[in-house]
């Protein structure tokens, strides 16, 4: 074991493995290994970090051997303000905050001592196994567990379980799934599993395990605070944070599946306007092309769009077209992309990687040169005809298999890389729209990774069923969105799949999500809405026309009963403006998140460590939801201090677990006094 102490790093060499330990801003440390030379991959850790003065150490301890005689070992030692690591003679990892063991790498080989991870288990802290025929390896890490530690964060999962503690979780995008590797502990750290590959981590209660299927290196950050928010604002400065959000997009985005023409989306709008309700966004999903990749109006029902553009931007509405990254092999652009190299190659086999509606590959962001030529082709046919904002929709990317052996990037092979793949997509329009000189945008996406933030990315929580259990799930993936950096952040209201609008308990589903999503980040009606009764426009298999679409999803459309509910709580959302972009420009500073959870603000509280169906919006609201058919009451828990129930004078003093009642017109939201 060779041992150097470099001015700000740790680097130790043992059997092939180079191990660098660097501090990486305040109370915080970049670890990184690789069989060979350590390469410069920025990855998620973009932002150039606080400048310390650590103190790096290389010393001795005694080593008893087994004659009876001691011997002298060396061993590692670095110090960035509060987090300590400490490296063995046999190369083990262990961290200490304030001096407090709180992470060590799990290890069980016998290393000549009785020490506690001396044992004939062969089971070592990190595994590097070559992939057969490439220069990548498979690595495994392993960490010790902490008993009663609760683990938080890593993106958004369709499960019910907040706490991640033994869970397995894939380390993947799909659909209505974001993999953003930061997890917080609640024993006062966080952790950035800082590499795009295809794996999964295991955070059991008897080992935590992390797998990188495919990669050349590993790299992690640790950081360390006295909570979860002294802990965000640390690794967002590592990673990057949300810009401002644009004010006069904080009240309600109007959206359906799908507007099949301009007159609909007029029609719409000028309703809304007569109603005196102010959207701020219409969305254009997708078929309103001619075919996947054309990234252009079907002219057939869109003949005039920049006059509808201009229209809207009159009433004060700002528009949204929907892109995808499929390339269908009858656009205009398949042959050039391909012949070029700007999309996803595959394995073996068939050129293809998405078949809904259309034989497609899809685009490789990766490439700096697709990203130029996607933006150039959405700027001539939308951006040039005052399209305000993009969504970027199917940004995992959507494989029809996710085989991720099967697909290769620019980059690499998919299973080194893929996780970056949504960042890569949204970067295609960030940087084109902010080289174009335009301010105060977003983009809406399906999907993210570690740093997506930064590049303006409003992340929903896909294609979710309209279901109340999915209703609830919602609010673990959005509460773990926030604690892994990722700030704005929402769902489809009601769900996204509905086979009934006239059912009643879709439509009390429907308020119940309304309700939740007015003290949220963005406020966006969206759904496919069955039956499918209504007639397709036209007969050909292409086009704007043929494709079906859902019902009515205005706020009149489910009833004047349910119509008045919402009308209600969209005055309060308004009422909000300016606290809502205050939460707004706190993401943008330090990093919170505007959803957050109940130990976000009282983490000295045990009790709130346990909640998941009640969080604060804000520092000022408690919130909770209703997530279950035809329930008209719920307990709520009030940390320490005085709450008052909006809407009512009645105040309650904090400590204690109340019952509320909870009629359909009401939501239980409390004040923080």
């Amino acid at each position: 074991m060779q041992f150097v102490a470099e001015k700000n790093a740790l680097v130790f060499m043992n059997r092939g493995e180079t191990v660098r330990l660097e501090a990486w801003g305040r109370d915080s440390l970049r670890v990184r290994a690789a069989m060979g030379p350590i390469r410069p991959l920025d990855w998620a850790l973009t932002e150039v970090p606080e400048k310390t003065e650590p103190t790096v150490r290389v010393l001795e301890e005694d080593h008893w051997v087994g004659d009876g005689t001691v011997d002298k070992r060396p061993y590692g030692e670095i110090v960035n303000g509060r987090l300590r690591a400490v490296v063995n003679f046999a190369g083990i990892l262990s961290f200490y905050r304030d001096d407090r063991l709180i992470l060590r790498e799990y290890y069980r080989m016998y290393d000549g001592t009785l020490s506690r991870s001396s044992r004939c288990l062969k089971v070592i802290n990190r595994t590097w196994k070559g992939v057969i025929g490439g220069s990548e390896y498979s690595l495994t890490v392993r960490f010790d567990p902490n008993e009663g530690e609760k683990i938080f964060g890593m993106g958004q999962y369709q499960q019910k379980q907040m706490d991640l503690k033994g869970c397995v979780l894939e380390l993947a995008q799909r659909n209505s799934q974001a993999s953003v590797p930061f997890m917080v502990s609640s024993l006062g750290y966080g952790l950035l599993w800082n590499n795009p590959a295809v794996g999964h981590v295991t955070f059991g209660k008897n080992m935590t395990e992390w797998k990188a299927e495919s990669t050349l290196q590993m790299d992690y950050y640790l950081t360390v605070g006295d909570g979860p928010k002294e802990i965000l604002q640390n690794y967002t400065a590592a990673t990057g944070r949300a810009p401002l959000f644009p004010e006069d997009m904080m009240g309600l985005w109007q959206c359906k599946l799908r507007y099949r023409t301009q007159e609909e989306v007029l029609t719409v709008a000028r309703a809304y306007r007569d109603a005196g309700i102010h959207i701020d966004l219409i969305v254009i999903d997708f078929f309103h092309w001619t075919v996947q990749g054309d990234w252009t109006f079907d002219k057939k029902y869109w003949p005039d769009p920049k006059a509808m553009v201009e229209e809207l931007h009159a009433m004060g509405v700002k528009v949204m077209v929907s892109v995808w990254p499929s390339v269908d092999r009858r656009s205009v652009n398949f042959g050039p992309m391909m012949d070029r190299g700007l999309l996803i190659r595959t394995e073996r086999g068939a050129d293809q990687t998405y078949d809904y509606q259309g034989d497609c590959v899809e685009i490789d962001p990766f490439n700096p040169e697709c990203r130029k030529y996607v933006w150039e082709k959405c700027r001539e046919n939308y951006a040039d005809l005052g399209i305000d904002y993009f969504w970027l929709d199917n940004s995992e990317p959507d494989y029809g298999v996710y085989d991720f052996d099967h697909y290769r990037y620019c980059q690499g092979p998919a299973l080194t890389c893929s996780n970056l793949y949504p960042q890569m997509y949204s970067r295609a329009f960030f940087e084109g729209m902010a080289g174009d000189g335009k301010k105060g945008f977003l983009n809406l996406l399906r999907c993210a990774w570690a740093g997506s933030q930064k590049y303006a990315n409003v992340v929903w929580s896909g294609d979710v069923p309209s279901t109340f259990e999915s209703f609830e799930e919602q609010l673990q993936a959005g509460l773990n969105m926030g604690l892994a950096g990722i700030p704005w952040w929402t769902t489809d209201i009601g769900g996204f799949m509905t086979d009934d609008v006239k059912d009643p308990a879709f439509r009390q589903l429907l308020i119940r999500w309304f309700q939740f999503a007015v003290y949220s980040a963005v406020l966006r009606l969206h759904g496919d809405r069955g039956p499918y009764n209504i007639p397709a426009l036209d007969d050909r298999d292409f086009g704007g026309g043929y494709l079906h679409t859902g019902q009515d999803n205005e706020m009149w459309s489910y009833g004047e009963e349910n119509y008045a509910i919402m009308r209600k709580y969209y005055e309060k959302r308004i009422a909000m403006h300016d606290y809502i972009a205050s939460l707004y420009r706190q993401a943008h500073e330090n990093g919170s998140p505007l959803i957050r959870a109940m130990f976000w603000e009282f983490p000295e509280d045990e009790k709130c460590w346990e909640l998941q169906d009640q969080y604060m919006f804000g520092e000022k609201y408690l919130v909770a939801p209703i997530f279950h058919l035809d329930q008209f009451e719920r307990r709520v828990y009030l940390p320490k201090g005085t709450w008052r129930r909006e809407g009512t004078d009645k105040v309650y003093e904090g400590g204690q677990e109340i019952l509320c009642e909870a009629p359909l017109d009401d939501m239980p939201v409390f004040e923080r006094l």
